[in-house]
């Protein structure tokens, strides 16, 4: 199981993006299932519409409807961490879209999160372990 930021799903489409290559192939080696949250689906949809048109959006779509993203929706119970860790982190700045990454590695267990934000991810610390492992 690994929890999927926006970074790696736009980059995997973007042929001419710097981390195309490695991105693409951690999505397609990584062991299954790869979980993306909702949160993460609605940003990487608008920079995929927006940077590379609308076949790059409906590819994505594609892949998220034939079952190779499981998309995770905020838990109501989530809400008041995702504030909290958007808070306590103001000055990165987190961000709620990152922060629900880190409820849904939480909800899960999962302390491996690909991203390619090691910045923010790298600071941050999740309930349940001492530190993310970040790929790629």
């Amino acid at each position: 199981m690994l929890i999927v930021d926006a970074g790696p799903l736009y980059a995997a489409a973007a042929t001419g993006d710097r981390h195309h290559r490695r991105s693409l192939e951690l999505l397609s080696g990584a062991k299954r299932p790869l979980l993306v949250p909702a949160l993460v689906v609605t940003e990487v949809s608008y920079m995929l519409a927006d940077r590379i048109g609308p076949h790059a959006e409906l590819a994505f779509g594609r892949s998220i409807a034939d079952g190779e993203l499981v998309v995770e929706p905020v838990l109501d119970s989530e809400w008041g961490r995702i504030i909290e860790l958007t808070e306590q982190y103001l000055d990165l700045p987190l961000g709620i879209v990152d922060a629900s990454v880190v409820a849904l590695a939480e909800r899960h267990h999962v302390d491996v999160i690909a991203t390619l934000d090691h910045r923010r991810f790298s600071i941050v610390r999740p309930r349940h372990a001492r530190a993310f492992t970040l790929v790629p």
